[in-house]
């Protein structure tokens, strides 16, 4: 039968419907809070862009769905609704005729950058009768460790200070970061960053870890510090006898062991880092924020909702360090570790947050730690930005 006729048959009656629950792996209602966040979570400021990159011209940037206005006028970074109210033009294509305003590129509607007031339309004359009358929504902008950071929620903000590690606060410190756009759901990402078992197999071939032996395997728990969710790792084994099979495992000759099963079990650790007395490597926090803590450095992965299909993923590599040893890791920074971790180690994460495809899923053991990670989220009930499936974008 052709395609054809295959259209012009009678569709067959829909199955009755089931009154049983849909088998753990089908899907996520389990999850009912992580199952609605597909634009993440509302009430959160979020990094989206270096300072340095953002001028006067106006610039677009997407998040948890919300199309967004950036533009600087001098110090200041202001965030408005990228769309004028007239033909819903994006604003991010304005220009500039007046201090502390932006004008659609349309017809001249010129906005007030700070209250997003409507202040004047060029192509009215000086005495239009709508000015004051409208204006775009306006969003909250701080500028912290060399971001710009947005608040999408309602009401007045929280002090952002409650979502940036306190580390990253109070220490002097130097950083490489990197910012990427890249394909997958923002909840891919973040549960690739804090999944248990696949740096062992999928990482074994990137050039970070060329001398370094990964285990084969471990048994691992999940403990709850504060706000962080971390993995502690309490049996590793660096090979394994597979029956039937042989032995597998990623000890070579040329690699050494790598460091203990914490930062703070190093011969020679940062006193900052000795300070943190983190039970484990990897860790993970509310809204999306992975740590992964070395004796020497830190390197922290923000995973920011852009939209239902793209997330916007922004690294730092953290020494608290200043003078000529910050200079030093500096220079390594951008030698090296900027290509070498920041790019073909974690280029090997995109690759699989873009591939993958769940529900349905059939979890293993080591996926504690990503039923963990939902459990907090539970636990936490965070508030999803509205999502609507048909359009793609938040729902009103």
């Amino acid at each position: 039968m052709t395609d054809q006729h295959a259209e012009r048959r009678a569709p067959a009656k829909p199955p009755a419907r089931s009154t049983t629950r849909p088998s753990p792996g089908e899907d996520w209602t389990q999850w009912p809070t992580y199952n609605a966040a597909t634009l993440g979570f509302r009430n959160y400021w979020y990094p989206v862009v270096w300072e340095r990159d953002i001028g006067d011209k106006p610039q677009a940037v997407t998040l948890l769905g919300e199309k967004i206005m950036v533009a600087r006028e001098g110090d200041k970074i202001y965030a408005l609704k990228d769309r004028c109210p007239h033909r819903g033009v994006p604003l991010s294509h304005g220009r500039r005729e007046f201090p502390g305003t932006v004008s659609c590129a349309y017809h001249g509607w010129t906005f007030d950058l700070e209250s997003g007031n409507l202040s004047a339309v060029l192509t009215d004359g000086p005495e239009s009768p709508i000015c004051g009358r409208l204006s775009v929504k306006t969003y909250p902008v701080e500028q912290r460790l060399g971001l710009v950071w947005i608040y999408v929620g309602d009401g007045e903000p929280h002090p952002i200070e409650q979502d940036i590690p306190a580390e990253l606060l109070d220490n002097d410190h130097v950083m490489g970061g990197k910012i990427d756009l890249r394909a997958g759901n923002w909840r891919f990402a973040a549960e690739n960053g804090f999944d248990e078992g696949h740096a062992k197999y999928l990482h074994n071939t990137a050039l970070w870890r060329l001398f370094k032996v990964m285990p084969a395997w471990n048994k691992t728990r999940v403990a709850e510090v504060g706000p962080w969710l971390i993995r502690v790792q309490d049996e590793v084994h660096w090979e394994a006898d597979y029956p039937g099979l042989g032995t597998w495992s990623n000890k070579r000759w040329w690699k050494r062991m790598p460091l203990p099963d914490a930062p703070g079990k190093g011969k020679s650790v940062n006193p900052v880092i000795a300070g943190l007395d983190i039970p484990g490597f990897v860790s993970i926090r509310l809204p999306g924020l992975l740590r992964v803590a070395y004796p020497h450095f830190i390197h922290y992965e923000w995973y920011v909702p852009v939209d239902a299909d793209t997330v916007r993923y922004v690294q730092m590599m953290v020494r608290f360090e200043s003078g000529a040893k910050g200079l030093l890791f500096k220079f390594k920074y951008l030698s090296a570790i900027r290509w070498l971790f920041h790019g073909q180690f974690t280029a090997q994460d995109a690759w699989m947050v873009d591939v993958m495809d769940a529900p349905p899923e059939k979890l293993y053991r080591p996926d504690l730690s990503i039923t963990g990670w939902r459990r907090l989220i539970e636990k936490a009930r965070p508030k999803p930005q509205p999502y609507d499936p048909a359009s793609g974008s938040p729902s009103a």
